[in-house]
């Protein structure tokens, strides 16, 4: 009984969740933006995207077992905001490269991942100080990318980070999710 209780909750978990995992030929559209709620306090921000990870690890109580880590690039719709008074498409595609940078640091942990965890005990020992580190670099990233693109009203260095970013996720395909 707790079995079915279990797959039930899955599965309705799923199908009311409030996050999009991040797909190549899926792209964010503005009826995804559900929060009601502009948490970043600035008067020219437009529209706010919460995005990052979530992960998952099997692993055995034995040190030399196998561990698999299982990384996703998900979008927060509850939690990301938009201004329905001033969105277009350009700011919408703003928006999208930060769900796409945060796929390319999905894809430098997963390379990591590869490089360095093949046990439980790799996982014990590596996973949280590679997970640390990609995680700074993401944030230290998303906020150069904000900075520099002036929340993408600077078309010229928007232009610059679109293609870097579509050259980044080009680099590093082979640590797509399986």
């Amino acid at each position: 009984m707790k079995y079915w209780f279990l797959v039930l909750f899955l599965i309705s978990n799923n199908l009311w969740s409030q996050r999009i995992e991040w797909k190549e030929d899926k792209k964010l559209v503005w009826s995804n933006f559900k929060s009601e709620i502009n948490n970043q306090r600035g008067k020219d921000i437009v529209a706010y995207t919460h995005c990052g990870w979530v992960y998952s690890v099997v692993k055995s109580s034995n040190p030399k077992g196998a561990a698999k880590v299982n990384i996703e690039t998900i979008f927060n719709e509850d939690k990301s905001w938009k201004d329905d008074k001033r969105i277009n498409d350009y700011v919408l595609n703003h928006e999208q490269k930060h769900f796409d940078i945060a796929e390319i640091y999905a894809r430098k942990i997963r390379k990591e991942i590869i490089a360095k965890i093949k046990t439980s005990g790799d996982y014990d020992k590596y996973f949280q100080a590679i997970y640390n580190k990609i995680l700074k670099d993401y944030k230290n990233f998303q906020a150069l990318y904000d900075g520099v693109t002036e929340h993408g009203m600077n078309k010229e260095k928007q232009a610059e980070y679109d293609a870097m970013i579509s050259s980044e996720l080009e680099q590093l395909k082979d640590y797509k999710k399986p």
